[in-house]
């Protein structure tokens, strides 16, 4: 198996409150909407989708009754400190609750974190020291 993902599948409880959150709220585009699930266009990453949170569990054989932190964090690297405080703003004026302010990280960057509505957790994070970054833009 490859260390690639080929697409990202996010269970969500309300689709519409979710599809507002990252259109209207973080300015996504929708590529592909199924009525059960959603993709959104990529850019060249892997893809985003969402599925409502009972049909991916029962899909994928568990109960849809998680609680607490999952483990996952979904990462999103800029280029600049003040690009972090943009996307933070324009995650909380979406409905984000930030779980963590922007500032300095104990390894030298600089980051923030938010969580959407369903509780997915974002880093947002800049390095000056990195040389080999992923960005996302």
């Amino acid at each position: 198996m490859k260390a690639h993902v080929s697409s990202i599948l996010l269970s969500v409880r309300d689709m519409e409150r979710a599809k507002r959150f990252y259109t209207d709220g973080l300015g996504w585009k929708i590529e592909n909407d199924y009525g059960v699930s959603v993709f959104f266009e990529s850019d060249g990453a892997s893809p985003v989708g969402f599925y409502g949170r009972e049909g991916l569990a029962q899909q994928v054989g568990t109960s849809p009754d998680g609680t607490g932190f999952s483990g996952v964090v979904l990462t999103y690297v800029v280029r600049s400190e003040a690009r972090v405080d943009e996307v933070l703003a324009e995650a909380e004026k979406a409905g984000a609750t930030v779980l963590k302010p922007a500032g300095a990280l104990p390894w030298g960057g600089y980051g923030a974190t938010f969580a959407d509505p369903d509780g997915y957790i974002w880093s947002l994070g800049y390095s000056a020291r990195g040389k080999d970054q992923r960005y996302a833009e």
